[in-house]
């Protein structure tokens, strides 16, 4: 990633919106429909990552109500400076956070650490890149919100 994010909280919620929120809302229906593709494809090929296609989808409910309380509640009011009690929705945030990361522990799981079979097909091959971009980026994301935005409005 070139762009730097930058330090102002107000603006870093902007920032993560455009770069993180986006981002995520266009490609993980896509990785879920290949995931669901080479399950039914591959199905009885002892490498197919059975369940990825639903742990994906599960996903992609989570993270948009997730991403919805961050753009219509929480971000506004950091724009605001804050409010009494914001340290509530962050922690909500946090937990959020921790069932993400549930989710790539077992995407990781599943696909035996994103390590393709030998003579994946190209789609295979193209949903493995993509997942592995995708938690890339939700996992700069995240520590974004944890250890950057968040602490600027949590009492110390």
């Amino acid at each position: 990633m070139t762009d730097t994010p930058p330090n102002d909280a107000a603006e870093l919620t902007r920032y993560i919106e455009t770069r993180y929120h986006a981002l995520h809302r266009e490609h993980l229906p896509v990785l879920a429909q290949m995931a669901e593709k080479i399950e039914t494809v591959h199905f009885g090929d002892d490498h197919v990552p059975a369940g990825l296609a639903d742990v994906l989808e599960r996903m992609i409910g989570d993270m948009e109500v997730h991403m919805k309380k961050e753009e219509l509640i929480l971000f506004p009011a950091m724009r605001k400076g804050g409010m009494p009690g914001i340290e509530n929705p962050i922690a909500v945030m946090r937990a959020d956070h921790d069932d993400h990361t549930n989710e790539v522990v077992e995407i990781r799981r599943l696909t035996s650490d994103l390590t393709l079979p030998d003579g994946a097909c190209g789609t295979w091959t193209a949903l493995y890149r993509g997942l592995t971009e995708f938690l890339t980026d939700l996992e700069e994301h995240m520590r974004l919100e944890n250890d950057v935005l968040f602490p600027q409005f949590e009492p110390s």
